[in-house]
């Protein structure tokens, strides 16, 4: 079967939407003019949504807002194919590469691992191999939200054998305390966070 506006395959969605979004760079005025820095505020609106939709727990809102977010990704791909920078098979090939050289115990020779804190632990010492940091903030952008940040910091540290001090009457003390006092927990402080804003604004 074959679609009506872009005469490929529909049979490949992945494919089909590929052939849209060329044709769409090709022939759509807005889409033409965009570059990654103008996309940037839309990738970062999306990835919002998609968090709104993980919150709400309503599949079809989730279904919908990742397709939003897979178009950015489409969008950002044709735009580096364009300037012979990259395409979008070669995002594939390396999130595959990286997804099978950090997961050794499923793709390596060594024994299944059913301990999820022990391939976290594998997981983040590949990949500090990998990126050959020099500080527990290297790779972190500073423009995540603020409890993620600190909550990535503290899990760096503790790697490290550092223990983060958490005391002090600063406001930002008392926040980095409750930061490390969720890891302690083995919760996520952004989440918890928004999960107790959506409490209340929910209450009758």
């Amino acid at each position: 079967m074959t679609g009506p506006m872009t005469g490929r395959d529909e049979g490949q969605p992945l494919v089909e939407f590929l052939h849209v979004m060329r044709r769409l760079r090709a022939e759509c005025p807005w889409k033409a003019a965009q570059t990654h820095r103008s996309l940037a505020r839309y990738l970062l609106e999306e990835t919002h949504e998609t968090l709104e939709a993980l919150d709400t727990g309503d599949a079809e809102h989730l279904r919908e807002e990742l397709g939003d977010l897979l178009l950015q990704v489409y969008f950002h791909a044709v735009i580096a194919e364009e300037s012979g920078h990259f395409d979008l098979d070669d995002v594939a090939r390396e999130i595959t590469e990286k997804m099978v050289r950090r997961n050794p115990h499923v793709f390596g020779d060594g024994e299944p691992s059913a301990d999820a804190a022990a391939v976290t632990e594998a997981w983040e010492a590949i990949k500090a191999t990998e990126k050959d940091r020099s500080s527990v903030t290297d790779g972190l952008p500073p423009t995540l939200p603020a409890l993620l940040y600190a909550d990535k910091v503290i899990d760096r540290l503790a790697r490290e054998g550092t223990a983060v001090d958490t005391t002090g009457d600063d406001l930002g003390d008392r926040l980095l305390a409750l930061v490390a006092e969720a890891r302690a927990e083995g919760r996520d402080p952004e989440q918890a966070l928004r999960d107790a804003v959506r409490r209340r604004v929910e209450q009758p």
